[in-house]
């Protein structure tokens, strides 16, 4: 049973933790804060990332904190935060893709891709490629894409990711988190062709508190929880991320999730992947569609 107690020396890395404000991404910053990291927050609502910054900044840890911004909707200013990241750091040792959002009203991206698309996938995507050079400087660097069992649900369709045919904001939402961890084995696969020391790896939190439901209502929410039971506690749900992030038997391009009622509740273990997500056509072309989208929309 492996808890954030189990989480090894952190001192002298740098975090780069995308949603840190809130959730999942708070109760993963503070943890690797008290392990003795650097932590970036990186929010897209700076009030809130204030709020987290301070309660952070004054719990008793070993490492550092701070706060800078970064709106996954907008590749500009996905663009802009890494170049300030380059300014300020020589490396970074963890990337931790982590914010997201979940069934919201028909919205798009600054470059007009549905939202869920867009924030979840698309703009990690150009994040990791932005860090990719001081991913490589570190020694022995991660990538945390974090998923959801929904992509089992998924499938990604080329032709609609604007919603310009249709919307479906469940749809949508899973072939968001199926593309999520498409493109963490891809990675993985390009990291070992290329000979670099990077280990991307997949996380999900199981079903856990967490205001990614914010667009659900009270009476989905509480049907939810009648098909999936009781959801954990934020901290609890966040152990998948921390294991992923820091555990030392992690493997490279695995998928780690709670060990109990298929993968709904527990303690971080390996988890298998799908084949729809593991299938290295579909990686390919989600890639290359991928980086068709960042030249289409330079910054």
């Amino acid at each position: 049973m492996w808890t954030k107690n189990d989480i090894p020396d952190q001192s002298g890395k740098i975090a780069v933790l995308t949603g840190a404000n809130v959730g999942i991404g708070y109760e993963t910053a503070i943890a690797l804060y008290e392990a003795g990291a650097h932590v970036v927050l990186a929010c897209r609502d700076m009030d809130s990332g204030k709020q987290a910054f301070e309660k952070i900044a004054d719990s008793t840890g070993r490492g550092s904190v701070a706060l800078m911004h970064l709106d996954l909707s907008s590749l500009a200013s996905v663009t802009q935060f890494a170049a300030a990241i380059k300014k300020t750091y020589p490396k970074v040792d963890l990337l931790i893709n982590n914010a997201g959002v979940m069934t919201p009203p028909l919205s798009k991206t600054a470059e007009g891709y549905e939202l869920q698309f867009g924030v979840n996938f698309l703009g990690h995507f150009a994040l990791t490629l932005n860090l990719r050079e001081l991913l490589v400087n570190a020694p022995e660097s991660r990538i945390v894409t974090i998923t959801s069992l929904a992509y089992h649900y998924g499938t990604i369709n080329f032709d609609n990711l604007k919603s310009e045919m249709s919307y479906d904001p469940f749809r949508e939402y899973c072939q968001s988190k199926l593309a999520d961890l498409v493109f963490a084995v891809e990675l993985q696969r390009r990291a070992h062709a290329a000979g670099e020391h990077l280990c991307s790896v997949a996380a999900h939190p199981g079903v856990t508190k967490s205001s990614i439901s914010r667009h659900m209502s009270a009476a989905d929410i509480e049907k939810a929880i009648i098909q999936f039971g009781a959801l954990m506690d934020t901290a609890q749900g966040a152990l998948s991320v921390l294991y992923a992030a820091t555990a030392s038997e992690v493997v490279p391009g695995g998928f780690y999730g709670p060990d109990s009622d298929g993968g709904l509740r527990g303690y971080p273990v390996f988890t298998e992947i799908g084949e729809n997500a593991s299938d290295e056509v579909l990686g390919k072309k989600l890639w290359n569609e991928a980086e068709k989208m960042i030249r289409q929309n330079p910054s």
